[in-house]
């Protein structure tokens, strides 16, 4: 039996999904998660072979529990599912150790050979992103991603500099770089083009 954390902050896309995944024989959702940090929770509590889970959730994302495992030493495989089909979002998925990354449009057939798949030992990718994903490289730093994230969330560069530990200058300078790289005018355009690419 392939044991999984189900980890979606849309109440409706994972009971649909739960349930889809609960027709196959060989596949148990042992918890369901509607946010990032009882998803991790769930993880550390479960063990699962596998977590399946959104990339865009509240507190952690799917990113980010990706790299908690992985950072852990944890056995569970990540898998992503996800609407977004950002070559950005691919490429820090690979770097963060998932094993799988899908779209939620694919067959569910398909979701549950791919789960198979990631269990014993494989990888899987959309085709059409693995393709894109070695395009455009991601010019952002981690620090730069964090506090162009918070900008465009709205926050002051005060409020991101007492978040992040940080003194007002050095967030100053972070949101320059990370808009010189970008090309933008501004902090909101340059957290727009992020976004659009999946660097954020």
């Amino acid at each position: 039996m392939i044991r999984l954390v189900l980890a979606e902050d849309q109440a409706m896309v994972r009971g649909a999904l739960a349930a889809l995944l609960g027709l196959e024989t060989d596949l148990q959702v042992v918890a369901e998660a509607g946010d990032g940090e009882a998803a991790w929770v769930a993880v550390a509590k479960q063990a699962p072979d596998l977590l399946v889970t959104d990339i865009e959730m509240p507190g952690l994302t799917g990113l980010d529990l990706a790299l908690r495992v992985r950072d852990a030493g944890l056995s569970t495989r990540v898998v992503i599912i996800t609407t977004f089909a950002r070559a950005g979002y691919l490429r820090r998925a690979l770097d963060a150790g998932v094993r799988g990354y899908l779209l939620k449009d694919a067959p569910s057939g398909q979701l549950a050979a791919a789960l198979r798949q990631v269990h014993a030992g494989g990888r899987v990718i959309d085709p059409q992103l693995a393709v894109a994903a070695w395009g455009e490289e991601d010019p952002l730093t981690e620090r730069e991603r964090q506090v162009l994230r918070l900008a465009g969330e709205g926050a002051r560069s005060l409020d991101i500099a007492d978040k992040l530990h940080l003194s007002h200058g050095t967030v100053r300078n972070y949101l320059s770089e990370a808009i010189g790289k970008l090309g933008a005018a501004n902090r909101i355009e340059a957290y727009r083009v992020a976004r659009a690419k999946g660097w954020l």
